[in-house]
């Protein structure tokens, strides 16, 4: 699906995003601690002939699989700290501190039932069950390929809702992975819409994995993926991630990569068993990485 990495043209979509928060973003303070510069609103369009977006800014290329893990552990249900880490994710400590899931009335470890992996796999039923989201979808894209309802969500909100007597049941918000395919000419599109956004830090790792949920799709149902559009309604970027991001804005971004499945991963049939390994780079000639970008817990 892939042109030849000569005719790609480089992608500045990322880059005129974060122009954009700077020039005309609003301040606001933080729960996180530092405040933050806010734009409402911001969408990208990746054809994916093109290549795979991985941003080409700054290097990533020594973490560019563990995002695709993750979405692969919330998938697969994973909740708890020891979950995430049976898929490479092991980043989770700030978030299942037991400071906060005491807070929230949960063990220590545990984001919560109103997390991405509980909302993903086992969204709660008006019988007491639980939904499997991604079984679902694949299943109604194989069956009712024509419906606009190929539709996935991670909010469940009476564990998130706040208030006066009301306790949150998840440690962090989901801030991604509201999910809407469409197939349209026998093509896949699969939209992302994104409800918060780290600029710097998390938005690229977003994108990695739910292009890569597009090329999962595409695989298990047969139907080529050819558009990831990416919708973020609050785009931010931290006060103190302002001055490591200076020199990325004045870089040229350079074509986007390419990213395949291996060997083993076309052989995959169930969405439950793809893990970050399964996903191949090659044609990546990024800008230099640049390290210590802080990040907000």
């Amino acid at each position: 699906m892939y042109k030849a990495y000569e005719n790609r043209q480089p992608d500045y979509q990322y880059q005129n995003i974060l122009k954009a928060i700077l020039k005309d973003g609003v301040w606001s303070s933080t729960r996180q601690g530092p405040r933050a510069k806010t734009l409402m609103g911001v969408q990208m369009h990746f054809e994916l002939a093109n290549g795979f977006p991985v941003i080409t800014d700054r290097s990533i290329k020594s973490f560019w699989q563990k995002p695709i893990g993750e979405l692969c552990a919330f998938i697969n249900g994973a909740r708890t700290r020891e979950q995430l880490a049976e898929f490479g994710c092991t980043w989770w400590d700030a978030w299942t501190s037991e400071a906060k899931t005491k807070k929230r009335g949960l063990e220590p470890g545990d984001i919560g039932p109103g997390s991405y992996g509980a909302a993903f796999h086992d969204f709660p039923t008006a019988d007491g069950g639980s939904f499997d989201q991604f079984k679902h979808l694949v299943e109604q894209i194989k069956e009712l390929p024509e419906l606009r309802t190929h539709f996935i969500t991670p909010w469940i909100p009476q564990y998130i809702v706040r208030g006066k007597g009301k306790q949150q049941k998840v440690t962090i918000a989901p801030c991604h992975g509201w999910v809407h395919v469409r197939i349209l000419d026998d093509k896949l599109y699969l939209h992302m819409y994104q409800r918060s956004g780290d600029m710097p830090i998390g938005v690229p790792s977003n994108m990695i994995q739910y292009a890569a949920l597009a090329l999962m799709l595409g695989h298990l149902t047969g139907y080529e993926p050819v558009q990831y559009v990416h919708t973020i309604s609050d785009a931010h970027i931290y006060e103190d991630q302002v001055e490591a991001l200076m020199p990325m804005l004045e870089r040229q971004p350079r074509p986007f990569p390419t990213v395949t499945l291996t060997e083993e991963g076309k052989r995959i049939k169930d969405i439950h068993d793809f893990r970050g390994e399964h996903f191949q780079l090659s044609d990546y000639d990024p800008q230099p990485s640049i390290p210590k970008i802080p990040v907000a817990t």
